[in-house]
């Protein structure tokens, strides 16, 4: 019987053991989990950074861009100018030619001519100016909404950041819980056995104490015995 219960100890022991090694093999696993979800975790991150470097260079080339057409702009402006101050020029000296004699008769239909030419120019430097500021106006109104664009943005990343932190939580919050519920079960496996090993101990005490009695008994039957028999003798 002893060496019975020494086995049955002996197994129970390698039982626990192999009960704390799975343990421990399921906290590694949990560990290695975690590791690589951080890992797939910074490469979304480098992901992001990836796009958001692309849409800086975008919005860059656009702005170079504009910059090239004003530029463009203002040469074809001046060179408008140039062209048209040419041809004026040009049909000034053809009319001084042909008026030269008519001049005098002439001077005052001149004038009124020039007062017309300033007054058409002007017109036309006030139609540029009204242009130049549609153009300026256009631009602010592009980088206005470059900067609503950015800043939409950056509140849709920040709201992705704390839905991936929160749902990052919800999940610790699970893992947590799962490992207490685990400690919690092998804490009553453990006491379970515990409890069982003790009940197997005090019945083995009993059936000691019954065998003690027993041998107790037979040795005063057999002093009985012995006693009657000397008393023949």
């Amino acid at each position: 019987m002893r060496e019975i219960d020494r086995e049955r100890e002996r197994k129970r022991e390698r039982d626990i053991m192999r009960e704390i090694d799975r343990e421990r093999e399921k906290e590694r696993e949990r560990h290695n989990e975690r590791d690589r979800q951080r890992e797939r975790e910074k490469e979304r991150e480098r992901h992001n950074e990836r796009d958001r470097q692309r849409e800086r260079e975008r919005e860059r080339d656009i702005m170079r861009e504009i910059d090239r057409e004003r530029e463009r702009k203002r040469e074809r402006d001046i060179m408008r100018e140039i062209d048209r101050e040419r041809e004026r020029k040009r049909e000034r000296d053809i009319m001084r030619e042909i008026d030269r004699e008519r001049e005098k008769e002439r001077e005052r239909h001149n004038e009124r001519d020039r007062q017309r030419e300033r007054e058409r120019k002007r017109e036309r430097d006030i139609m540029r100016e009204i242009d130049r500021e549609r153009e300026r106006k256009r631009e602010r109104d592009i980088m206005r909404e470059i900067d609503r664009e950015r800043e939409r943005k950056r509140e849709r990343d920040i709201m992705r950041e704390i839905d991936r932190e929160r749902e990052r939580k919800r999940e610790r919050d699970i893992m947590r819980e799962i490992d207490r519920e685990r400690e919690r079960k092998r804490e009553r496996d453990i006491m379970r056995e515990i409890d069982r090993e003790r009940e197997r101990k005090r019945e083995r005490d009993i059936m000691r104490e019954i065998d003690r009695e027993r041998e107790r008994k037979r040795e005063r039957h057999n002093e009985r015995d012995r006693q009657r028999e000397r008393e023949r003798e």
